[in-house]
């Protein structure tokens, strides 16, 4: 699937947003994607997951995870074409990546840890630590956009679909900010 295709299926979702915006890694930013409202199209998320596959599909992959709550579709979408398990993992009280719900991850499983959008690399550097720490094997990375613009490293093979240079901020040296705009929590109720 070419990059253009990707931002088309996102924007005719709706999940392109312009603004001024907190990201889950407590960044500014003026664009953000609320992949969220891709997810609730089956056939566009079956679409998406199958490109996110095609790297994986010669490799042996045991079981594909992701964090709650933006990797769970996307984990179960890419392990149904790549005939693995899907579990996620999900933030403990103190901010980890934990399983619970009786997932469990055994040493020398070869698993692919997913993410929809990638900005700092944190919450699926999080995951990568779940993974290594029950002994499995990362096989890679699978991101649905890379709005690092390719600059993360996750010492870890990554493929997106697609990459984009996206303006972030810290909060005290955000434009946005110094010009009155006001803040949007998106992943909040509206």
């Amino acid at each position: 699937m070419r990059a253009d295709e990707v931002r088309a299926i996102l924007e005719t979702a709706g999940a392109v947003r312009a603004g001024h915006f907190r990201l889950t890694s407590g960044l500014h930013s003026d664009f953000f994607l609320l992949c969220a409202l891709v997810m609730q199209h089956p056939e566009r998320a079956a679409a998406l997951a199958a490109a996110m596959a095609g790297p994986y599909r010669g490799e042996r992959v045991d079981a594909v995870i992701g964090p709650a709550v933006g990797g769970i579709i996307l984990s179960y979408e890419l392990a149904r074409h790549l005939g693995a398990r899907a579990i996620f993992a999900e933030k403990s009280a103190g901010g980890a990546m934990v399983l619970r719900r009786g997932f469990t991850l055994v040493p020398g499983e070869r698993v692919l840890v997913i993410e929809d959008a990638l900005t700092t690399g944190g919450s699926i550097r999080k995951v990568i630590d779940v993974v290594r720490a029950a002994r499995a094997e990362v096989v890679g990375a699978a991101v649905l956009v890379d709005r690092s613009g390719g600059r993360v490293d996750l010492g870890v093979p990554v493929h997106s679909l697609l990459t984009l240079e996206v303006n972030a901020w810290e909060p005290g040296q955000c434009p946005l900010c110094r010009a009155g705009v006001p803040l949007v929590e998106p992943k909040e109720p509206a």
